[in-house]
Order: C-alpha cells, then structure tokens, then sequence
C-alpha cells in the first residue's frame, strides 16, 4: 500500500477534477440529454409495466430462457415484430441522487487508486511528465470508456451515446493523466 502514502495527493485531485468535469458534462452543457427519449405512450406503458408488479432488475423483450427457443418460428416472430428490448427497473421513487453521486466519486477515486498502482510498479526511476500521462491516461481511458462500448455491443446502446461516453472518458482521462504527471514524487 506504498503507492497509497505516495500517490494520494494525485488520486483525490484527479477524483475531484473527474466529478466536477462531469458535473459540468452533465449538468450545464447537457450534451447527453438528447440520448434518451420519450415513448409516445409512455403513460400506457408505464401501466402496463406496474400491472406487471415486476420488481427492479434487468430484463428482456423477448425473453430468451434458452437459446434453443431461438430456433423455435414463434418466438423468432417475436424478434421480427418487436419491440426488441433491454429494460432497466429501478426501484419506485424520486432518483437518490446524494448516493449515486457519492458512489461516482468513489469510483473515481477507485480508478485513480489502480492507475496510482499500476503506475508505481511500472515507471521506475526517474520519469518525466510525458511517461506519466502515457501511463495513466492509457489505465484512465479504459477504466472510465470500457463499459459504454461493452454496452454497445452487448446491449444495444446507440453509437452516438457511446461516441459521446467515449469523449467524456478521454476527457476524465487527461484529467487524470495530467493531475498524476504534475503531482508525481520526484
């Protein structure tokens, strides 16, 4: 735990530079507002969806129990027809934004421990800002962008929502890197 006694000035930096970054992202410029839509018939669908009483998980439209029913004609027209659907439920309520928001910083704080991590064990010796920033922002990158194109391909996220979860984590990314490489012990 060397690396945390090191590094921990450059880890909560770049932690708090990361959440007011995508405070700013989210909440003045709003670029990912217009990746979510309305339904039409939102209200039916929210009725129909509550009759249902389902309890908050992750669910499929057409379900799919077992890939054997997808060589079944009825259930292929099911797919053919749609909607073709991945659904998130949460629980019933207004948004808890206070622990969403604590659980985000957390996570970037836990991104900024393992970059801190790795790159102690990596860059030996004397290192200059560059080596840094390679180091880091590379760890950063995949850290804060892997999940929204795992969701691209896997769930069907729209490539223009990930393009755009893509150029938030360069962003989160070089914040990191350079916080790491200016705050490095020399």
């Amino acid at each position: 735990m060397d690396f945390i006694a090191q590094l921990w000035m450059p880890i909560l930096v770049s932690a708090v530079l990361v959440f007011v970054a995508s405070s700013l992202i989210h909440m003045v410029f709003k670029w990912h507002n217009a990746d979510y839509h309305k339904l039409a018939n939102e209200d039916e669908v929210r009725a129909v969806l509550r009759a249902g009483s389902p309890t908050p998980a992750e669910y499929v439209i057409p379900h799919c129990a077992d890939m054997k029913q997808m060589k079944n004609p009825e259930f292929v027209k099911k797919f053919e027809e749609g909607p073709v659907a991945m659904l998130t439920l949460r629980a019933p309520g207004p948004p808890k934004m206070g622990g969403a928001l604590g659980l985000w910083f957390a996570y970037t704080v836990l991104i900024g421990a393992i970059a801190a991590y790795i790159a102690q064990k990596t860059l030996i010796g004397p290192v200059n800002f560059l080596q840094v920033c390679r180091v880091v922002g590379t760890l950063t990158f995949v850290a804060y962008v892997g999940g929204s194109v795992q969701s691209g391909i896997w769930m069907g996220k729209p490539w223009g929502s990930v393009a755009k979860d893509v150029l938030d984590g360069a962003i989160y990314a070089t914040l990191t890197a350079v916080t790491f490489a200016w705050l490095w012990p020399h």
